[in-house]
């Protein structure tokens, strides 16, 4: 089941699509209780009881719903409780494109690296790249499976792991090339507003279970830029999220990128970064695809 926050009628709702994913259901209305305004509340409640219910009342053959051709569909999490949680150089292939394009030569890395990217407000499906102009050239575009944790956890055995996950989306990690390099740290690079983009749902885990082999692409104008498959993760998700967790408390609602593959614009030479007009096109198998115009 793919979860979704939507915009109706000029108010922002949560909701989850039907089985065909062409009519969205409110998830107050479905559930029948509560008054849930953002996704994060929903998942902090949330437990196989009510997925159980959810399930099988979009399987039902009564259903009352809005067609997704009438909403607006926004990032699944539009506001998150905290920074985003991400993996650089999580794919071998990356690394290695990125050797001598950031400054300094990159290896195949021993640990995760892990770097937080500041979202005011996470941008969802057809909604615009803000391209910075007046301060970056170099505009760049990075797909990721982003994990969304749903219960809180510290210290997470790997083996336990998909316990405490509600589910999966589509993360553009856009990334201001020149300021990455510049300022040494990925804060300024990534933190731009607009630079997070993510949905246009969350799938539920139910639907994904571990191991995860995903084939997950972009495109530019078309062009096909990134194409690979979530197998090639030199860190998988049980590593990632019971490495991150030790010491460190994760909550309902936090959002992890998993890191990016190969064919990132920084990586052709000559490189090919995101310029006004382009339609930047991220693809996860199962879970959908997440468009966007740089302006």
């Amino acid at each position: 089941m793919k979860f979704v926050t939507y915009i109706h009628n000029g108010i922002e709702e949560i909701g989850v699509l039907n089985s065909e994913e062409n009519i969205v259901l409110n998830l107050n209305q479905v559930l029948g209780f509560g008054s849930f305004t953002t996704m994060n509340e929903f998942i902090s409640i949330c437990n196989d009881e009510l997925i159980n219910k959810i399930h099988n009342i979009i399987h039902s053959d009564n259903i009352e719903g809005i067609s997704t051709d009438s909403v607006k569909l926004c990032a699944p999490i539009t506001v998150p409780i905290r920074s985003v949680i991400c993996l650089g150089l999580n794919y071998h292939a990356h690394v290695i494109e990125l050797k001598d394009s950031l400054g300094n030569e990159r290896k195949v890395p021993d640990y995760p690296v892990y770097f937080s990217k500041v979202a005011n407000r996470i941008i969802g499906s057809n909604e615009y790249i803000n391209s910075h102009k007046e301060i970056t050239d170099e505009v760049d575009y990075e797909v990721e499976l982003a994990v969304i944790i749903g219960k809180e956890g510290i210290n997470i055995e790997k083996d336990k792991v998909e316990e405490y996950i509600f589910g999966y989306s589509i993360l553009n990690d856009i990334t201001a090339r020149d300021l990455q390099k510049k300022h040494t740290q990925w804060t300024r690079g990534k933190g731009l507003d607009t630079f997070t983009a993510m949905g246009p749902a969350i799938v539920h885990k139910s639907q994904l279970p571990l191991p995860l082999s995903l084939d997950l692409y972009s495109k530019v104008n078309g062009e096909m830029r990134q194409n690979s498959n979530t197998k090639y993760m030199m860190f998988d998700i049980p590593y990632i999220i019971s490495d991150i967790s030790k010491g460190l408390t994760l909550k309902p609602g936090d959002i992890i990128a998993t890191g990016t593959p190969a064919g990132v614009g920084k990586g052709f030479n000559p490189p090919k970064l995101l310029k006004i007009g382009d339609i930047v096109e991220c693809h996860i198998d199962k879970i959908g695809t997440l468009i966007n115009i740089v302006k």
